[in-house]
């Protein structure tokens, strides 16, 4: 029993690691459907991000980035009077089974975007989504100028949709339009990997760190990190 005890001990170490912490926020929800006319359902391109775990995580010097569907296009790009990131500022974090919500490009046309992002892109035409086909990633650092697919330990996560190159898994998420997004399923808890499998579309329903904690992930069961927690549950 000891050994089990200690086992678990070092499984719980692990899991409360900032490592472990990190690989818990992930990309829940994208739409890129504004600027399309009086028709699209919101006036403001958005990335939700979700914490799945059961700690705040730091996302000071974190960033969103967008690139284009072609394979050949690179994160991080940048001209005159635009730019296709979002760097969030120093303090900035996102609570455990919680939902964080950065408002991108806007547009004439549509309603508000609602609930008010929690961030927001510094002015218009920055990180103008597309509608259809792109890809959204998460990176735990400013990551510029190398293509999909070489981004190494800083990428913690990836959304290609429609027929954009280098998914994450076999194949890209289905494609949204002016009128949906694309959701990663059990509010945000889906994460196999692949993302034609996490992904699905439906009417835009952004939330931010306001929003009502997902419940699934208020189910799983804080693991124990103290030996004393460790001995209570487990003598």
């Amino acid at each position: 029993m000891r050994k089990a005890v200690i086992t678990l001990l070092a499984l719980s170490v692990l899991a409360a690691s900032p490592a472990f912490a990190a690989d818990a926020v992930r990309i829940s929800q994208v739409y890129g459907g504004s600027g399309n006319g009086p028709t699209n359902t919101f006036n403001q391109d958005y990335v939700e991000l979700f914490n799945s775990g059961a700690s705040e995580v730091d996302l000071s010097g974190w960033a969103v980035e967008y690139s284009s569907s072609a394979s050949t296009a690179v994160w991080g790009g940048s001209g005159s009077t635009w730019q296709t990131y979002f760097v969030f500022p120093s303090g900035a974090t996102i609570k455990p089974c919680s939902y964080l919500l950065l408002g991108c490009t806007s547009a004439v046309g549509g309603t508000s975007l609602s609930p008010v992002p929690d961030y927001a892109v510094a002015s218009v035409g920055d990180m103008s989504l597309s509608g259809t086909n792109g890809r959204v990633g998460l990176f735990n650092a400013f990551y510029a100028g190398a293509g999909c697919g070489a981004e190494g330990a800083v990428l913690i996560d990836k959304v290609a949709y429609g027929t954009a190159a280098c998914p994450e898994g076999a194949a890209a998420a289905p494609a949204p339009s002016i009128t949906t997004a694309i959701f990663r399923g059990n509010g945000g808890m889906d994460d196999t990997d692949d993302n034609s499998v996490d992904f699905t579309t439906a009417t835009p329903a952004p939330r931010n760190s306001a929003s009502e904690r997902d419940p699934q992930c208020l189910l799983t069961p804080a693991v124990p990190t103290t030996w004393g927690q460790l001995k209570a549950r487990y003598r």
